[in-house]
């Protein structure tokens, strides 16, 4: 396939860029005509045990991980080979359905929600590990191997691949190919964009590309880093390559305790003004820590407010002085309390209670509401007291949990979905975050994604010209507008509708922050 030209738009909206409003609605029910023609088509292409449409079976796809919003698609197809995947495409495109790919469905910001008048592309029996050169640190996987698998084949060979979501004995690569995906060990090792090598993907027409290289460089536009992240807006993924990194020798984590959480916030920094990267270096507050301890016995200290996790891995050398600075820094910035793990088995322990952080919640509350903004690490500190604050204002308990290292915000909004008012709050809690995390000179996603979640907020960071950007970055790879329609980029009707919805009692909810 050629490079694709972005078209440059008269108007900054998604009319300008080539769609209409077909889609914008993902709740509108199909004629059942339209579903028996669909399904007539699919059956064409793929075995009937590979073809979902009654109700009873559609059900498990309704919603990701973010199950407040959920929605029963026309109908599932489970392709099993890369040429169905591009006839299912090639069929959609020609009746002029939209398509939702999705994987494992661990997504939090509802980036595969399903579209009701759509198709869910599921990518689940794309699941083998095609090959692994341990020479060239490579592994060719399809979108559906689990994130840990990929590690778990790798591991005779000395290898795993770095980037590990709490997620990852569920999520799929394709998902995090699709989110960019990081992990506690991100702020080190980086995220899925940067431990990919090469994607291989299907556009709507049918039509196969590639991106990136096994080599150490590609020819042409460097198109791998727009793909990662894209959320199945632009091709659907059937292969990706990504690097594995050696296992090291070992690996201990530095656990210290702080009885303010802004002065555990201002650590965070002082270790990276320091000059030491840590493999990983976590925060969580106490209500975090309660509730991760009642769940795995991680043993975390309780009376802290806040505790720090920072993880030295090397040679033995370079670990026994990675772990002495930082335990002079932490020392210096306030720390009332530091353990380092003795073995292996316990630096596993402290990480499992990260790691569980989110079940933990589930275990307090019957739903949480999980945020992903970014901030400056500097801000650590004043976010975690801005959070607080909400806490009272909106009158919801609020767990922390944050990739500290690179500012990556995880708090959890514990409400109750049977109650609307209380998921009214729930939702506004976490607009007020992420505009936030804006005006503290962050984003409002650091590895979630957008999905239907945070496209609001789109609006509060991103200017016309922006969007009209995205736009037509989208056109240039999907022109229909087919693949996964109605997330992610907001049209600018719907940012002037956000606006509307924000006003209370006569004043702007943030009239700091840019409105459009």
């Amino acid at each position: 396939m050629s490079t694709p030209t972005v078209p440059t738009a008269e108007r900054p909206d998604a009319e300008a860029a080539g769609f209409d409003d077909r889609f914008a609605d993902l709740a509108a029910k199909p004629a059942p005509e339209r579903q028996r023609e669909v399904v007539e088509r699919l059956r064409a292409i793929v075995p009937d045990h590979c073809l979902l449409y009654r109700e009873e079976d559609t059900r498990p796809y309704e919603c990701d991980a973010l199950s407040a919003f959920r929605q029963l698609p026309m109908v599932v197809v489970l392709p099993e080979v890369e040429e169905q995947v591009r006839a299912i495409l090639k069929a959609c495109r020609e009746l002029d359905v939209p398509v939702v790919a999705r994987g494992a469905g661990t997504s939090l910001s509802g980036g595969s929600m399903p579209h009701a008048s759509g198709v869910v592309l599921s990518l689940a029996k794309f699941n083998r590990i095609l090959s692994i050169d341990p020479l060239a640190r490579i592994a060719r996987v399809q979108p559906g191997v689990r994130n840990l698998a990929i590690s778990d084949a790798a591991t005779p060979y000395g290898l795993y691949y770095a980037p590990d979501p709490s997620s990852q004995i569920a999520c799929t690569i394709g998902g995090n190919v699709a989110e960019n995906s990081g992990g506690v060990h991100c702020l080190k090792y980086g995220l899925t964009v940067h431990n990919v090598l090469r994607v291989r993907a299907l556009t709507i027409e049918g039509e196969t590309v590639e991106f990136g290289s096994e080599a150490l460089d590609s020819p042409g536009l460097d198109l791998l880093a727009l793909m990662i992240g894209s959320e199945g807006m632009l091709a659907v993924v059937t292969e990706i390559t990504v690097k594995l990194v050696p296992t090291p020798p070992l690996a201990r984590v530095v656990m210290a305790s702080f009885d303010d959480v802004v002065t555990a916030g201002d650590a965070v920094a002082r270790i990276i003004a320091a000059g030491i990267v840590p493999a990983g270096l976590e925060m969580m507050d106490r209500k975090a820590t309660v509730a991760v301890e009642e769940f795995v016995h991680a043993g975390y200290d309780l009376e802290a407010a806040a505790i720090l996790l920072a993880e030295s891995d090397g040679t033995p050398e370079e670990v026994a002085d990675e772990v002495a600075r930082i335990e002079r820094v932490l020392r210096e910035a306030g720390a009332t309390g530091i353990r380092v793990s003795n073995s292996e088995a316990e630096r596993l322990l402290f990480w499992s209670g990260r790691k569980n952080a989110f079940p933990a919640a589930g275990r307090l509350s019957p739903d949480y509401y999980c945020m992903d903004g970014t901030i400056p690490r500097r801000n650590l500190g004043r976010m975690l007291a801005s959070i607080a604050a909400m806490e009272e204002k909106y009158r919801l308990r609020c767990m922390n949990v944050f990739h500290a290292g690179d500012g990556n915000l995880h708090p959890l909004i514990l409400f109750d979905a049977n109650d609307p008012d209380e998921w009214q709050r729930a939702e506004r809690f976490g607009a007020e975050i992420l505009a936030l995390s804006v005006e503290y000179g962050g984003t409002i996603t650091g590895e979630h994604g957008v999905g239907v979640e945070k496209i609001d907020s789109m609006c509060v960071q991103f200017s016309r010209a922006e969007l009209a950007s995205f736009f037509a970055v989208k056109r240039a790879f999907d022109p229909p507008g087919l693949l996964n329609p109605g997330k992610a980029i907001p049209t600018l009707a719907r940012c002037a509708e956000y606006g509307k919805m924000h006003v209370h009692g006569g004043r702007l909810a943030f009239p700091e922050l840019p409105r459009f």
